[in-house]
């Protein structure tokens, strides 16, 4: 689960919409086209977010954060420290390999080699909404090897020669984020030849058979921080291009004939339609707005918030966009709850926002009560201003479950990690330090691949607790 810092930024978050406005025949009335471009934010938030990512990583070429181009796997050696800056709350536990996939010409074919049964990897799929259209891996197809075929929104054909299974984007453009699980520092090399097997072709390619013509190149527009903010609807209007309304997606056909009576339509610049200065500035002022307001997700169990369903694909979302682009905001790229499980902690036991200048804290796991998993558990530290990792001296960003055999347990059998910014002078206490900033905290628990008690509730996270 990981978001777009350079986005979020602009967006800060986003609130609930009826999505029930009435689109008269005539151009809307001013409190409509307010109505409509709140609507409007929220639906374009997410997909604001995921282009700012992929402009960095795919499109800028000359961009610090660039990695590879369109239709090209790239691996990340090592997992996310404090120097990694593009997205927050990274996930530090398993080494990233991805691909950006351009699906216009033809399906791109992602190949996994057999993985030992012991060691969990998951591929992700996400579109340009940010919706979860499939999953490759230990969960879902298992550990052997096998080609999958990604296809883009109007692709249509048989399943071909030697592939798997087709999944199918509801965007143009689609994400694979691949997955490995890291056993401890000493397992790099092992993650590493693991993921120098995954590979990403076009089918022609994989075929042998010839490429089809090319298509038309893009002339992608820069994003950051102010331009998302000055001209989201521009953005938007340029993105939904890449988002054909077929399939499931022709349900959207109204709400996307909303947008364009107020000047919003794929590809074209905004406003598509004439609007006075007054109608762009409100438009403007709503979406503002929006941007105020907190959005508030799943529930509060002993401090943390846990929820289900924040992410997943079309089917299981609907049109509930306010969700998208909440759990967006959450942590953009989120796994289905079936994949992983993200309780999130800014407060203590009693309601008091975390902060390492102020105190330090312990989390107890009592004895048989460590998260229930079928993969394994992590609990993450960022920095609760930025949602980045801290720097700290011992280079521990995380307490996961691997590193249990490390790890000093009570005499009941429970287990207790020391929250604090200063290093434990205890030498039982160091050993299970995570490290805290001097400010305010921000943690990420993760349960991957969770166990049923788990997902219905019957297991808890433990409070936070400040010490005495």
């Amino acid at each position: 689960m990981i978001q777009s810092k350079l986005v979020a930024a602009a967006l800060a978050c986003a609130v609930g919409l009826s999505g029930t406005a009435v689109v008269s025949q005539d151009k809307p009335g001013t409190r409509e086209i307010a109505d409509i471009a709140r609507e409007a934010t929220v639906y374009a938030l997410p997909m604001l977010m995921n282009y700012g990512i992929m402009y960095e990583y795919a499109i800028a070429a000359g961009n610090p954060q660039f990695r590879a181009p369109f239709n090209t796997l790239y691996s990340e050696a090592n997992v996310f420290t404090y120097k990694d800056r593009a997205v927050v709350t990274p996930n530090s536990d398993t080494p990233y390999s991805f691909v950006w996939m351009d699906l216009r010409a033809e399906p791109m074919v992602l190949c996994v080699p057999e993985i030992e049964k012991s060691r969990y990897y998951s591929v992700q799929l996400i579109s340009q909404y940010t919706y979860n259209f499939g999953y490759i891996g230990s969960r879902s197809t298992g550990n052997e090897a096998g080609c999958y075929a990604i296809a883009g929104p109007e692709w249509s054909g048989d399943t071909p020669e030697g592939i798997e299974k087709v999944f199918q984007s509801g965007t143009q453009f689609a994400l694979g984020l691949f997955r490995t699980q890291l056993f401890n520092a000493a397992d790099i090399d092992n993650v590493r030849a693991i993921q120098a097997k995954y590979s990403a072709k076009p089918l022609s390619a994989f075929l042998g058979t010839n490429a089809p013509a090319a298509v038309p190149a893009i002339d992608w527009p820069a994003i950051n921080k102010d331009l998302a903010k000055k001209d989201p609807f521009g953005y938007l209007s340029f993105l939904l291009q890449f988002a054909p309304t077929v399939g499931i997606f022709e349900e959207e056909k109204p709400l996307r004939a909303k947008f364009a009576s107020v000047g919003i339509e794929p590809g074209a610049p905004f406003p598509s339609k004439p609007l006075t200065e007054t109608e762009i500035e409100g438009m403007k002022a709503a979406a503002a707005e929006v941007h105020k307001e907190v959005a508030s997700l799943g529930k509060l169990i002993n401090g943390w918030q846990v929820a289900e369903g924040l992410f997943g694909d079309r089917k299981m979302m609907g049109d509930n966009y306010t969700l998208r682009a909440a759990a967006a905001i959450a942590g953009i790229y989120g796994n289905d709850s079936a994949e992983a499980l993200y309780p999130l902690a800014k407060q203590d036991a009693d309601g008091n926002p975390l902060d390492g200048s102020t105190g330090n804290y312990t989390l107890t796991f009592a004895a048989g009560e460590l998260p229930p998993v079928n993969a394994f558990w992590s609990v993450t530290m960022y920095d609760g201003k930025t949602q980045l990792l801290i720097e700290n001296p011992i280079n521990r960003y995380l307490i996961n479950s691997s590193m249990l055999p490390d790890l000093k347990k009570g005499s009941d059998g429970s287990l207790t990690l020391y929250i604090q910014s200063k290093e434990p002078n205890d030498p039982d206490q160091k050993a299970n330090w995570l490290p805290a900033p001097d400010g305010p905290i921000y943690m990420v628990m993760r349960l991957y691949w969770p166990k049923d008690e788990a997902l219905n509730g019957n297991w808890k996270p433990p409070a936070v607790t400040k010490s005495n």
